[in-house]
C-alpha cells in the first residue's frame, strides 16, 4: 500500500498552471531524489505534500485516506517539510527546540535534544545561543533538529544542504540516511547530481510542471 499518493493533481496560480496532472505514488521507505529545473514546480510539489497549499484539482492520499479527511496541522505532524531557507523563531535555540513538545502539550525531554545535538556535531551551549547569532548553516541545523524531536513519516527536505560545507552536508545526509534505515521515508529536492543519487532508491523528474519520470536506482 503507498504511503502517499498523488491522483491527477494539478495546482494553478495566477490562471497558470504550476503543476499539472500530477499522479504518484510513494511506498514506505522510499527515498526519494526530487529533481528538474528551477521552476519546474518542485517546491510546490513539496507544499502540496504537507498541506500548505490545496491541489486546484485532484486528490492527495496519506496511507489510503484523502486530506481532506485530515486535520491540517495533524496531517503536517506525519508529513513535515524543512524549507531551503531556514525559519527559526523567538530569541533562543532553546525557544525553537522547545517548540515541538509544546504545540503537543508534552513535557521537554532535554536528554532528547542534547541527543539530536551530539548526532548534528553540535553541544548543548547551543541552546543558550540566540538565533541572530546563528550562521546560515547552523540555523539550518537547528531548524532540522526542530523537526526531528518527533519523527515524521515523511520528512520533505528542501535543498536543507545548500548553506552547508562539505563537513556538515557530510553530518546531515548521514543523520537523514540513518533516519531512512530506521523507517522514515524522505523526499528531498537537490541539484547536487552526485547527491541525487548517494542515497536515493527512486529519482522523481518535475519538468514544466509536470512529472517527466519517476525512475528506480537501486
Amino acid at each position: 500500500m503507498s504511503l502517499l499518493e498523488f491522483k491527477n493533481v494539478s495546482y494553478i496560480s495566477d490562471n497558470k498552471y504550476i503543476l499539472k496532472n500530477l499522479s504518484l505514488e510513494i511506498i514506505p521507505m522510499d527515498f526519494v531524489s526530487v529533481v528538474g529545473p528551477s521552476g519546474s514546480g518542485k517546491s510546490t510539489f513539496f507544499k502540496l505534500c504537507s498541506q500548505l497549499i490545496s491541489p486546484t484539482s485532484g486528490n492527495i492520499f496519506y496511507e489510503g485516506i484523502p486530506y481532506v479527511k485530515y486535520d491540517p496541522i495533524e496531517w503536517r505532524k506525519k508529513i513535515a517539510y524543512c524549507f531551503q531557507t531556514p525559519c527559526l523563531f523567538e530569541n533562543t535555540v532553546m525557544d525553537n527546540l522547545m517548540f515541538p513538545f509544546s504545540i503537543r502539550n508534552k513535557e521537554v525531554d532535554l536528554n532528547l535534544i542534547k541527543k539530536l545535538l551530539e548526532d548534528f556535531k553540535m553541544d548543548s551551549s547551543y541552546l543558550s545561543r540566540t538565533i541572530n547569532n546563528l550562521s546560515g548553516g547552523e540555523k539550518q541545523r537547528i531548524a532540522l533538529i526542530r523537526t526531528l524531536i518527533f519523527i515524521p513519516k515523511i520528512l520533505l527536505l528542501d535543498e536543507v544542504t545548500s548553506a552547508l560545507d562539505e563537513k556538515n552536508t557530510s553530518i546531515v545526509e548521514n543523520v537523514i540516511k540513518s533516519l531512512n534505515e530506521k523507517g522514515t521515508t524522505i523526499l528531498w529536492i537537490t541539484h547536487n547530481p552526485e547527491q541525487n543519487k548517494k542515497h536515493a532508491n527512486k529519482i522523481l523528474s518535475i519538468e514544466n510542471g509536470s512529472l517527466k519520470s519517476l525512475e528506480v536506482i537501486k
